[in-house]
C-alpha cells in the first residue's frame, strides 16, 4: 500500500450482477460535469438518485454543493446540515444499498446515529429510503415492470426487486416536492425465467419515462446503448427518445469495459443529459478503447431513418449509400422461425421418406418429412442462403458483426437457428451473395443498425441489394459509393476481415 494513500472504497465494490452495476466515482463525476456551474451555488437546488446502490451521485454532489455554498452558508455543520437534510434524496434498490449508500453519504449507515455528518435527522433513513414494495400481480404479470408471479411472488424474507421509483402511480408521493436534477444509473434488466421463451424484460428505460414526469430541470441516466436501435419491448421509448429535443448530449461506450472495468453488456452503455428548458440538436461523443472521439453536434434522428446511428463518423457513408436510392436487402431477408421450427427442433439424422427436406440446425445438417412444413413453403425448392440470426458475440471493435452465411440450395430449410436470404436464381448467385456478405462495406452497414447480438431482419435495413451478375468486392463497393480515405479507414477500423 502506497504510503499516505487512502482510496476510495468505491472505486473496488464489485457489481451486484451485469444489470444493477456500481458506478464509478469517475464516471459519476463525469456526468455531474455536464450540468450548469451555477447549480453546485444554488441552496435551493433539489437531487434525486431513484435507484441508489453505492450512493456515488449524490456524495460527489454533496462534494460539490459544499464548495459551492461556502459563501451562502459559511458555517461548515449548517451547511453540511443544509446540503444532507434538505437537498439531497435517493431511493435505494435494496435494504443492503440503502445501508452501503447512507454510509457512503452520512458517514454511517443510520442517518440519526451518532456518527452521521448531518444532524437534522430523526429517524434512522434520513432522505435514502427504502421500503419494501410489492409487485402487482394481473394474469401473473406485474402490471408495473412485466415480472413474472412465479419468480418474483415472493414471500418478506426475500428480495422482490419490485423497484420503488418505477412500482407507484405517483412519484410525489414519496417525497411530495419537485426536483431539479434527476440522475443515476438504474437496474438494467429483469429476469422473468420462462421456459418456453426465456428473455429479459428491459427496465432501464421505465425509470427514465418516471423521472419525465416529475418534470426535473435536468435528467442524467446511465444505461444500455441497445435502445438506440433495437431492444425488446423498446420500440414506444426509442420514438420517444429520438424525437425529444431536449436531449442534449449522449456519451457513448460501443464497449462497456471502457466504462465499467470488467463488466460485458452486450450492445454497449451510454449516458445522456435532458434539459428540460433548452431544446436543439445533441452533443454526440463515442468513446471507443479509451479513445474518445470528436463531438458532433446533430439531429438525434437523420431524415428518413428511423433509429439513431450511433457514431459520428459513419453519417457521412450513410448519406452517401443512401443517395443512390436503392432498395435495402431486406426485402430478402426473412422474419425469425423462417418455416416454422424453433431452435430445439433438431429433426431426423437420416431420411426417412424420399422426399425429405435437409434442415440446417446449428451447423449440422439433418432431415425433415416435407409435408411437416407448414410456413415458407414455396421457399423449399428455390435457391438461399442461410446466416444466424444471432450475430458475433464479441463486444470488441473491430470484430466480424455477422456469422458466417451458408450456401443452402433447393430442397432445404432450417431451423430458428438461421434467417434465409433469398430467393436467387442459381447457386452462382448465392456464392456472389456470400461474397458480398463478407465484404466488410456490407458487415459495416449492418453494424450501423446491430447494437446487440440479435441480427435479425431489421438490422440490414441500410444495407442495399447489389447486381449478382457481378462479384462485388470492397474495392469496388467503396468506388461505387464514392467513399474517401477517411471513411474507408473507419470502416477497416471497425470491422474484422472475414477468414
Amino acid at each position: 500500500m502506497i504510503k499516505g494513500h487512502n482510496p476510495d472504497i468505491l472505486t473496488c465494490l464489485a457489481n451486484l450482477s451485469s444489470d444493477e452495476i456500481f458506478t464509478p466515482p469517475k464516471l459519476a463525476n463525469t456526468l455531474l460535469d455536464h450540468l450548469p456551474s451555477e447549480i453546485w451555488n444554488d441552496a435551493n437546488a433539489r437531487f434525486l438518485d431513484p435507484a441508489c446502490k453505492s450512493g456515488v451521485f449524490l456524495r460527489e454532489i454533496a462534494k460539490r454543493l459544499d464548495i459551492g455554498l461556502k459563501e451562502v452558508i459559511p458555517d461548515k455543520q449548517a451547511r453540511l446540515n443544509h446540503i444532507f437534510g434538505k437537498q439531497l434524496y435517493g431511493l435505494a434498490i435494496t435494504e443492503l444499498t440503502s445501508l452501503l449508500s447512507r454510509r457512503s453519504i452520512y458517514c454511517s449507515k443510520i442517518a440519526d446515529g451518532k456518527y452521521s455528518i448531518c444532524e437534522e435527522f430523526g429517524d434512522q433513513q434520513g432522505n435514502i429510503i427504502f421500503n419494501r414494495v410489492e409487485h402487482v400481480w394481473k394474469n401473473s404479470r406485474c402490471t408495473f415492470c412485466g415480472a413474472n408471479k412465479k419468480n418474483y411472488g415472493r414471500d418478506k424474507s426475500m428480495e422482490t426487486y419490485a423497484y420503488q421509483f418505477i412500482h407507484m402511480e405517483d412519484q410525489q408521493d414519496i417525497f411530495n416536492m419537485k426536483f431539479d436534477v434527476i440522475i443515476g444509473n438504474p437496474p438494467y434488466q429483469l429476469e422473468v425465467g420462462i421456459i418456453k421463451d426465456n428473455y429479459s424484460v428491459p427496465l432501464y428505460h421505465k425509470f427514465v419515462e418516471q423521472a419525465k414526469k416529475l418534470k426535473p430541470r435536468y435528467l442524467a441516466m446511465i444505461t444500455p446503448s441497445r435502445w438506440f436501435a433495437g431492444g425488446r419491448g423498446l420500440d414506444d421509448y426509442r420514438r420517444d427518445m429520438l424525437n425529444d429535443n431536449r436531449i442534449r448530449v449522449i456519451y457513448d461506450y460501443p464497449e462497456a469495459i471502457d466504462c465499467f472495468p470488467g463488466t460485458q453488456i452486450k450492445g454497449g452503455v451510454s449516458y445522456f443529459l435532458w434539459d428540460r428548458d433548452n431544446k436543439g440538436t445533441c452533443k454526440i461523443t463515442t468513446n471507443l478503447n479509451g479513445k474518445e472521439s470528436k463531438t458532433v453536434e446533430r439531429p438525434l434522428l437523420e431524415e428518413g431513418i428511423s433509429s439513431f446511428v450511433r457514431f459520428n463518423e459513419a453519417i457521412s457513408i450513410l448519406k452517401k449509400v443512401r443517395s443512390k436510392k436503392e432498395q435495402s436487402i431486406t426485402r430478402l431477408v426473412s422474419p425469425q422461425t423462417p418455416f416454422g421450427f424453433v431452435t430445439s427442433f433438431k429433426g431426423n439424422k437420416k431420411k426417412e421418406y424420399a422426399d425429405d427436406v435437409k434442415i440446417f440446425i446449428s451447423g449440422n445438417v439433418n432431415y425433415v418429412p416435407r409435408k411437416e412444413i407448414r410456413k415458407n413453403v414455396e421457399m423449399i425448392d428455390n435457391h438461399k442462403i442461410f446466416i444466424p440470426k444471432a450475430g458475433s458475440g464479441s463486444d470488441k471493435f473491430p470484430h466480424t458483426i455477422l456469422g458466417k452465411p451458408i450456401i443452402g440450395g433447393k430442397n432445404s430449410i432450417c431451423n430458428q437457428t438461421y434467417l434465409y436470404i433469398g430467393p436467387f436464381a442459381n447457386k452462382l448467385h448465392c456464392e456472389k451473395v456470400v461474397g458480398y456478405i463478407s465484404t466488410n462495406f456490407f458487415r459495416f452497414m449492418v453494424m450501423l443498425k446491430k447494437n446487440t447480438q440479435d441480427a435479425m431482419r431489421g438490422v440490414y435495413e441500410f444495407t442495399p441489394i447489389q447486381d449478382f451478375n457481378q462479384t462485388w468486392t470492397d474495392e469496388k463497393l467503396y468506388k461505387k459509393y464514392n467513399l474517401d480515405e477517411n471513411e474507408i479507414e473507419f470502416i477497416e477500423s471497425m470491422i474484422s476481415p472475414r477468414e
